[in-house]
Order: structure tokens, then sequence, then C-alpha cells
């Protein structure tokens, strides 16, 4: 791992939420024209992933878990896409799939669940599956020909291509960061 000498520069949050109202008109055109042009600008894909341990103890690497950084104006985009998305998918998805559907999530699995067990001789079957992993090994263009199954406006599916491909990616540790690597699979974990 590589001492840079000048980390790159990053706007704080708070400045960010403080200059909101000065600032709310210049991100509106910006990332108009990034999806109506479909291109991410890289600046925006770009990612830190910080090793954060998992346990008290370090045995190996895997307990320790990669947090991926992802600039905060992106992430505010990732959201009004994905409240987008989540409008747009056709109401043919499983009735009881619950993660990344409008108006559901775990928590009224477990209420639905509880109240159906309310009932005298029954019982519930769950299933979860965890998928932690598959956000390393998305492909982008399986997932855009997906999303354009389900019916996602072209534009929008390309859009999320180029945000999906050539993401800049490095590992800090302390004050230490890595090369820098591009990469065309995956998904940033923490992804909205």
């Amino acid at each position: 791992m590589k001492q840079r000498s000048k980390p790159r520069k990053i706007v704080p949050g708070r400045v960010l939420r403080e200059c909101a109202e000065q600032l709310a008109d210049v991100f509106t055109d910006v990332f108009n024209i990034s999806l109506s042009s479909a291109v991410v600008p890289t600046c925006l894909k770009r990612t830190t992933i910080v090793p954060v341990l998992e346990k008290s103890t370090v045995s190996c690497l895997n307990d320790y878990h990669p947090v991926a950084l992802t600039p905060i104006v992106m992430k505010c985009f990732e959201r009004l896409v994905m409240r987008h998305i989540k409008t747009q998918l056709p109401p043919s998805l499983d009735p009881l799939q619950f993660v990344s559907c409008l108006n559901r999530s775990i928590t009224t699995t477990l209420h639905l669940s509880l109240t159906h067990l309310d009932n005298k001789d029954t019982y519930v079957q769950m299933l979860f599956l965890d998928f932690s992993s598959a956000f390393n090994t998305i492909i982008p263009q399986h997932l855009i020909d997906k999303l354009s199954l389900l019916g996602l406006n072209t534009s929008l599916c390309n859009w999320i291509l180029d945000f999906l491909i050539g993401r800049p990616q490095s590992v800090r540790i302390g004050n230490s960061f890595s090369s820098i690597t591009t990469l065309s699979t995956g998904a940033p974990q923490g992804c909205v």
C-alpha cells in the first residue's frame, strides 16, 4: 500500500448541508444532464474502500468487512433513482417479496407473519437468503437486461449501466491509499 502525498479533496457533508439552498440548482442541472446523457461523471463514481473490523480480535482477513465510501452527492442521486425505480416496478413481482419494494420491508414481513400466527392452527414458512456477496458479482449488462424486462426506461438503464462500469476504486487504511483500480463488475456495497 502506497502513501499518497495528497489525498483527493472531498467536500464535507456539513458544507453540502449548510449550502444546500445555494447548491440545489447546480446539482439539479448536473443530475439532469447526467440522466439525459446517460453518463455519470467519473468523480461521482469514485469509491474508497475502508476495511472495518467486525470482531474484537483479528484472526484472518475475513474478520474485516469492506465498506464502500462514495460521494455524498452520488448517494443523493442514487436515492432519487431508487425511489423512481420502485414506483416503476410492475405489480407482477412476487407479492411476498419485501426487499426493494415500495412500502415493504423486513418489518412488514415480520408483522404479517406474526399476525398470521395469531390464528389457530397456522404456521409460517420463511426463506431468508444472504446475498451480501452478490454485490461483488453483478455483471452490469445482465442487470440492465433484467431491468429492461421489468419495463424500466432505456435511458435510465443506460445511466445505471454507466454508473456500474468504469468505477475508480482504491483502498484506504489509516492515511494510506492503494493505487486506483477501475472496476466494471459488481456494485459498491452501500448503494441505495
